[in-house]
């Protein structure tokens, strides 16, 4: 009596561990299979699907195939015995290759002689069952996650977006309003010529409503640059480090200008704007001096660290 295969999941003969689906005589090794089989082992199957789309093996583009196919045998109501769960509450349960039969070719070679080439077939299965409550709500909270980190980054853009346009309006509209006001005074000046006192009065009232006009423009420009000014010290402002003259990095992973040196925590160097390494450098922490940073015990690269000068 035919064992159970315990590639598949199960541990007894007739126990059913999850959905499979195969594909046979693949024209493949099932060396190069097991390869990219083994990347997707375990993982739940939008991940899975996710390696298999950019691995840059010929054979992943049928790994995928199959893939799909058990995904559709488990998430198909209409298939009796086989139904388990949502797509997207399924795994990889087990996956393996299998060789297949070899077809046998020959190469004429020199004096009468011939090569043998052996092209390889394989099996390939993959067995996928629906994931435990627990690593369930794992996965979905890392989704909701994901999904409400691209959320917010959108709603900041837009809200960018949207303070960049009312400052250029407000530009827009004061260069209008000058505009207005230089051709009123040019019309208002050629009335003025060759008239009597009644007009020149009248001129002076008109003068008075310019000046009136001139100082509501002057007071939506300061409002625009108070506005642009705050902004801008909004994005200027940046947390306090632990260590003096250090600030660290915005969310982007940027800092001010008045710090430009990189620190790395991990290695515990500095970086200066010149250094080789600077701009492949993420900066934990920024420094306005070299100074500063030696003092939290940073060193330069290529140069002893203040420990290894103690010792010395």
């Amino acid at each position: 009596m035919r064992g159970p295969k315990l590639n598949e999941g199960a541990v007894a003969v007739g126990e059913r561990h999850g959905t499979k689906a195969t594909a046979k005589y693949v024209r493949s090794s099932a060396y190069k299979a097991r390869v990219v089989l083994d990347l997707i082992r375990g993982l739940d199957v939008q991940r899975a699907d996710q390696v298999l789309q950019f691995t840059e093996r010929g054979i992943a583009h049928d790994i995928r195939k199959v893939l799909a196919s058990a995904v559709a045998n488990a998430s198909n109501p209409d298939n009796t015995g086989a139904y388990i769960a949502d797509a997207d509450e399924l795994f990889v349960l087990a996956c393996f290759a299998d060789e297949g039969p070899t077809l046998r070719r020959f190469r004429p070679r020199a004096r009468g002689r011939a090569t043998r080439i052996r092209k390889r077939t394989c099996h390939i299965t993959i067995v996928v069952a629906r994931m435990s409550d627990d690593r369930l709500e794992v996965v979905r909270a890392r989704i909701d996650g994901n999904t409400a980190g691209a959320s917010a980054n959108r709603r900041a853009r837009v809200e960018r977006s949207r303070k960049r346009a009312e400052a250029a309006k407000a530009g827009v509209d004061a260069v209008e309003a000058d505009e207005a006001i230089e051709d009123l005074d040019d019309e208002t000046a050629e009335d003025v010529v060759g008239t009597d006192d009644t007009d020149v009065q009248g001129f002076a009232a008109v003068e008075e409503a310019d000046d009136t006009a001139t100082d509501e423009v002057e007071t939506d420009e300061a409002t625009a640059s108070d506005a642009d000014a705050d902004e801008s010290g909004d994005r200027n402002e940046f947390e306090a480090a632990e260590y003096a003259g250090a600030v660290l990095p915005d969310a982007d992973g940027n800092g001010p200008d008045t710090h430009p040196i990189k620190g790395n925590a991990d290695s515990m160097l500095y970086h200066t704007p010149e250094s080789r390494y600077y701009k492949v450098t993420k900066a934990e922490v920024w420094f306005d001096t070299e100074e500063n940073a030696e003092a939290a015990g940073f060193a330069k690269p290529g140069t002893a660290t203040p420990n290894d000068k103690d010792e010395d």
